[in-house]
């Protein structure tokens, strides 16, 4: 009886939603989280974003990394121990919504390497997934006008590839976890639109 009894009241307490967001590098992901983490603030919803590379990095930095995107360049072991790191710090999290803002690959000199690895996917539990992407001409031209981060610039045809392993690997991550996914486009000037579709789904999640 008393397995009974806390089975239903774990059923009435709240729980925290994790989202996970994703999108290759350039498509303007971490803008529309922002516009969409600002919104639900606003009318008093609890949330926070994790940025995945960013813990990493703090972790990185005790190895002598002192240069966020030489990340992706690290071998694959020390990829694995910090992915693991920043999955134990994000578990720990209570606020309603907890969004975690990554990339669903890395590209490394093996090849792609996922960055959400089937025990870190299942380890953070997520409640919905969302892949932001665009036209590979709006990435490569966001890429080249990106001076604030040292971007892989790639070909067009290069880029196509990447928004197709991306979208194999979310419906695959969905398939495994049972959470799940949307995409979102965020075309050139409709980053207002692409912001208020997140702010809906991000609210659909709670």
């Amino acid at each position: 009886m008393s397995i009974c009894l806390n089975w239903r009241h774990s059923l009435e307490e709240p729980r925290k939603k994790t989202v996970i967001i994703v999108g290759v590098p350039g498509v303007g992901k971490s803008t529309i989280i922002s516009n969409a983490t600002h919104t639900l603030l606003n009318i008093g919803t609890t949330v926070c974003t994790v940025v995945f590379g960013s813990i990493m990095f703090e972790e990185a930095k005790k190895l002598g990394i002192n240069d966020r995107d030489q990340l992706r360049k690290l071998s694959i072991d020390v990829q694995q121990k910090l992915q693991s790191m920043a999955a134990n710090h994000i578990s720990s999290l209570k606020e309603s919504i907890v969004i975690v803002d990554t990339h669903l690959f890395i590209k490394t000199p093996s090849g792609y390497y996922p960055g959400l690895p089937m025990n870190m996917i299942l380890s953070l539990k997520p409640d919905r997934l969302i892949l932001v992407t665009a036209n590979s001409e709006e990435i490569l031209r966001r890429r080249k006008n990106d001076n604030t981060r040292a971007r892989d610039i790639n070909s067009e045809n290069q880029i196509k590839t990447d928004i197709d392993v991306a979208i194999s690997m979310i419906s695959s991550l969905s398939i495994m976890t049972g959470a799940p996914f949307e995409i979102i486009y965020n075309h050139d000037n409709m980053i207002n639109s692409a912001s208020s579709l997140m702010v809906q789904l991000l609210k659909n999640s709670t």
